[in-house]
Parts: structure tokens; sequence; C-alpha cells
């Protein structure tokens, strides 16, 4: 079988991660356990997590010529994904993720920085990359016009689009209209729809619901595809493996439910481990949880 060809247009971040025993209240002060940088931002998490199912991965997006970002790239060429499309600019920073870990549970804040310098113009000197693409994802840590322009243009080429909508906002009705799924989670499908009559757009739905798994509409139909039970280290990136592992699923020609089941599947896997990209599996992962489950039903 040919690889998947996965365009990720998105996000690249350099994470700093603190570990806490607890989340400190406003104002105070307490000691952290343990503090990381690690390679993140939602859409090179989203290419690491193609990278390792077997995708071939090409990633557009920015960085700052800082040593973040030189150490951003070389990390998204050690995965085997190509960065012929990822913009080094002068005037901003790398964007970062300050990220505190506790109880099962991370709070985070991205100062955008580079990922905010990529003009939506830029995208149309890559739309024969687009164009060659099974499936093209998107998240919204980029400017809504460069989410859009790209949506347009893979709609136009007739590439399968998912929009990740996170951190959730509001998104133009071409996005709405062109993108073939939509991946929020619980809180995200809130403020996305709000004030709209979202019966509409039900058949693109695919709404995360952490260890519950994911709920689909398909023919108006509901259906959640159940998660798994593991062990819980760190949740962060988590919905981004399942995007990562959604695209390649259903660029291999899954039928939708399993697509949504072998990406609860490696979403599962990454909460085992410390780190966004760290804890991201390998197909091998997660085709041995798959039997493993399918061998406990039989």
């Amino acid at each position: 079988m040919n690889k998947p060809v996965i365009t990720v247009i998105g996000s690249i971040n350099m994470d700093l991660v603190t570990v806490a025993a607890r989340f400190p209240n406003q104002g105070e002060t307490i000691l952290g356990e343990r503090f990381l940088t690690t390679p993140g931002g939602k859409g090179a998490n989203q290419a690491v997590a193609a990278a390792r199912l077997g995708a071939d991965v090409r990633m557009i997006g920015a960085v700052g010529e800082d040593a973040f970002g030189r150490e951003l790239l070389r990390s998204l060429q050690s995965e085997g994904i190509s960065v012929d499309g990822v913009k080094p600019v002068t005037h901003q920073h790398t964007g970062i993720a300050s990220i505190t870990i506790s109880e099962q549970d991370n709070r985070i804040i991205v100062v955008p920085g580079a990922n905010h310098a990529l003009p939506p113009e830029d995208l149309d000197k890559y739309e024969s990359v687009i164009a060659q693409s099974d499936v093209c994802l998107l998240q919204l840590e980029i400017p809504i016009p460069v989410v859009e322009r790209a949506v347009s243009l893979a709609h136009r080429r007739g590439v399968r689009v998912i929009v990740n909508p996170a951190p959730a906002q509001p998104l133009p009705p071409s996005v709405l209209e062109q993108a073939d799924f939509l991946t929020p989670n619980e809180h995200e499908r809130t403020l996305l729809f709000a004030g709209m009559d979202e019966r509409t757009l039900v058949n693109k739905l695919i709404v995360t619901e952490g260890a519950k798994g994911v709920r689909i509409w398909q023919d108006r139909q509901e259906q959640l595809i159940p998660g798994f039970r593991v062990p819980v280290v760190d949740t962060t990136g988590a919905g981004d493996t399942f995007n990562g592992a959604l695209a390649v699923a259903l660029a291999e020609g899954k039928p939708l439910a399993e697509a949504c089941r072998f990406a609860n599947a490696a979403a599962a896997l990454s909460v085992t481990k410390l780190g966004a990209q760290a804890g991201m599996p390998t197909r091998e992962d997660v085709e041995s949880l798959l039997a493993k489950q399918e061998g406990s039903q039989s």
C-alpha cells in the first residue's frame, strides 16, 4: 500500500512544561516537581502523530529564526516530515506554549509568535503540495484567514479537509461549508456553534469526549465510538494525536467509524507518557492495542 499523503497547515511551538502536585490558586506560588522543554504546537503535533502512523507528511507553517525555531525544524525532520513549507521569519519569535500539568489534567497558555506571521497569500505557492495530498489537516492556532485560504484551495482541488477547531473561535461560513470534517471537543463544540443551528453540519461533526470516546453522526444517526481504558500520565496532545490518526485512517480509505476507533486507540496510548509528542504511538503500538481489545471481546 502506498503511504497516505497528509498536508498539515498549522502551528509549530516549543512547549515549556511544568509538572506540579496541584495547580496553584490565584496569586499563589507553589514548588513544581519537574520542568522540560519539548516540541509542540497543534500543527506540529498532528504532523508527528500522522508520520509515526505511517503517513508521508508535509508541514506548512512558520517559526522564528531563533534557537527554538531551529530545534523544532530538526525535530520535525527527524520524524521524516517535509519542512519545505515551513517559513523562518525574522520579525517574530518562535511560538511557545506554557503548560502546567497536574491532577491528570493540564492548563495551557499559547503565545503564537511566528505562527501568526504566515500570510494567506503564502499558501498559493503550496497549492500543488495541497493538491497532491489525500487529506489536508488544519487547526486554529494560526490566523483564521490562513485557515480559510487553505480550506478553499484544498476544496477546489478535491482534497478532503479536516478542521480541528481548537482553540475554539468563530469560523467563516466558507470553512464550515467546505470542510469535510470538524473535530471539536465538547467545550469547543459549544463555543463553535453558539447561536447557530448545527443540524446543517451534523454529518461533518466528530466530537471528542476524552476517555468516553468520540461521537459521530452518519445519515444524521448519532453513534458513540468508545474510548480505551489506559493509565493516564499526561493528556497534553491527546486531541492532536486523535486528529493526526484520523487523517491517516481516512486517507487509507477506512470507513468513518473504523477510522475513529483507530484514532481513539492512538489517542489513548498518547496519554500514557509525559509530553505531547513524546507519547505519540507508532503504527505497531496502535495495531497491538486494537488487537488486544478485539481479543478481549471475543
